[in-house]
């Protein structure tokens, strides 16, 4: 023991001898010394807790994680509030990992970096994983086939779980209501005109239709689902996107989400993150592709989609279900570490199906049809030219058509669908549906968009400002529509067994 710890001790009983604290002289003996004298002495609180559990509320233990490993942890009252840890001291391990594991696990928390020694506390997120497990879970994955013909059969496998994991096997019968179309709005080189249309009794989706004015021969067609960003597809990027497709020679069609948008007549903001959100708009993107296919300009062999962010989750969901999707564009969105963080994209055990699967897989699942994805360095794809894309060019390699597969990496770019991103979709568009990219380009060879007119929300609202044309016999809230899916699916099944 060195004189200054000696010198220390004797301080401490000088102070107070009744009051001095076993541990303290402990921790002197054990090394700690200075620094365990300038922590907060929690220790008090072990001798007034009584509990065999030795208990700390959470918020004490985070100072004490701050203070030992010389760290700021951020975190909102509410995470903290009431939330004890048992065997608080028995956590602590000489790594900052390993105590954070073993602190916040059992809570069903975690932190994420926010900058040099700094954290943000948040809570527990299944759907985030560390790159390398997300990495390691897809190689083993994609051990399970080496050519085209294995790597068909797990296609074909995942594809039938996927119906029956979303609710959609068998498929409910299709309402045979006409769609709602308000009158068209034109512009310059296209128009707009909002639709609404049912896809199961009372249910409605809500959209908006954006094609060329001029208009020769059979038209591709682009879907346009959105992300959960703020307003969504009333968003000017959105509009600017859409109409920019249209005068590039394509049907541009942008849809609400379900819970979202003109569907809020319907529903609650919250019903959203409940477990029919998944089964709902992949619903509404089939009877959508009904519609569609069914019109008589609509060249079938060209009809893609593309969507960002959630919206990119649910492009890989129907460009993996159904075929009839020739070209896919997920933006700022796939990802093997994250598989989303909304019932509507990893809901209802989606990812279980094929023994487990997950996002790049699903989005293997497109070829050998042409497919885009954006990628960027500040959200889960920054990883995406390292591992995932090489994954999916091998894919692509089984029907030799690499070339079909393209990564569009934006390192220095964040979570959006910003200008870029567009550029980059155009292009891809124009190039596999054979639409000259000349007509929306500026004298110095650049994409130009200013020609789009921004409208105001109200004016893509098919049922009124105030929802004054919303049907009579639409479905209000979310136990009604479980009552009216569980009908139709029980109605389904009879005229399966029926066959």
């Amino acid at each position: 023991m060195t004189h200054f710890q000696i010198e220390l001790i004797q301080k401490l009983f000088r102070v107070s001898k009744m009051k001095a604290s076993l541990l303290a002289i402990l921790l002197v003996l054990a090394g700690v010394g200075v620094k365990a004298q300038q922590q907060k002495p929690l220790y008090d609180n072990v001798f007034q807790n009584t509990d065999s559990l030795y208990k700390l509320p959470l918020k004490e233990v985070i100072q004490q994680i701050e203070s030992r490993f010389n760290v700021k942890i951020r975190y909102a009252a509410d995470l903290v509030k009431d939330k004890w840890v048992t065997y608080a001291f028995w956590r602590f391990r000489p790594s900052l990992d390993a105590t954070f594991e073993n602190v916040l696990t059992p809570l069903d928390l975690k932190v994420n970096p926010d900058g040099d020694h700094k954290y943000e506390l948040k809570p527990f997120e299944y759907y985030r994983w560390p790159v390398k497990e997300g990495w390691a879970t897809l190689d083993a994955i994609a051990g399970q086939y080496h050519d085209k013909q294995s790597w068909e059969a797990r296609k074909d496998s995942i594809r039938t779980e996927l119906y029956a994991a979303v609710g959609l096997f068998p498929m409910p019968a299709r309402p045979d209501k006409p769609v709602m179309l308000t009158p068209e709005r034109k512009y310059a080189d296209y128009q707009v005109q909002n639709f609404a249309l049912e896809i199961l009794p009372g249910l409605y989706l809500n959209g908006s239709i954006y094609q060329p004015l001029k208009v020769k021969g059979k038209i591709a067609v682009m879907l346009s689902p959105d992300g959960h960003w703020t307003d969504q597809r009333y968003r000017k990027d959105c509009q600017i996107r859409c109409a920019t497709l249209a005068k590039l020679g394509a049907m541009a069609i942008s849809y609400d989400l379900f819970a979202w948008g003109e569907s809020l007549l319907q529903f609650n903001g919250e019903d959203h993150r409940k477990s029919l959100s998944i089964t709902v708009q992949t619903l509404g993107a089939i009877r959508l592709l009904d519609y569609v296919t069914s019109l008589k300009q609509v060249d079938t062999s060209r009809i893609g989609i593309s969507g960002g962010s959630g919206g990119g989750s649910h492009t890989v969901l129907i460009a993996a279900m159904d075929a009839r999707i020739k070209l896919s564009a997920p933006v700022v969105s796939v990802s093997s570490y994250f598989y989303g963080g909304c019932p509507c994209e990893s809901g209802r055990g989606i990812h279980e199906c094929g023994g487990g699967t997950d996002n790049v897989e699903l989005a293997a699942m497109a070829a050998p049809n042409p497919q885009l994805l954006i990628s960027d360095g500040h959200d889960w794809t920054q990883h995406m030219p390292e591992h995932d894309f090489p994954y999916l060019q091998r894919v692509y390699s089984y029907y030799g058509a690499e070339n079909n597969v393209v990564n569009v990496h934006l390192p220095k770019e964040s979570h959006d669908f910003g200008p870029s991103k567009r550029t980059a979709l155009y292009r891809f568009v124009s190039k596999y549906f054979h639409l000259p990219i000349d007509r929306i380009l500026n004298k110095e060879n650049h994409i130009d968009e200013s020609f789009v007119h921004i409208e105001p929300k109200e004016a893509l609202y098919t049922f009124g400002d105030h929802g004054q044309y919303l049907p009579k016999d639409a479905i209000k809230g979310y136990d009604q529509l479980v009552e009216v899916y569980n009908s139709a699916m029980r109605s389904a099944q009879s005229d399966w067994n029926n066959k």
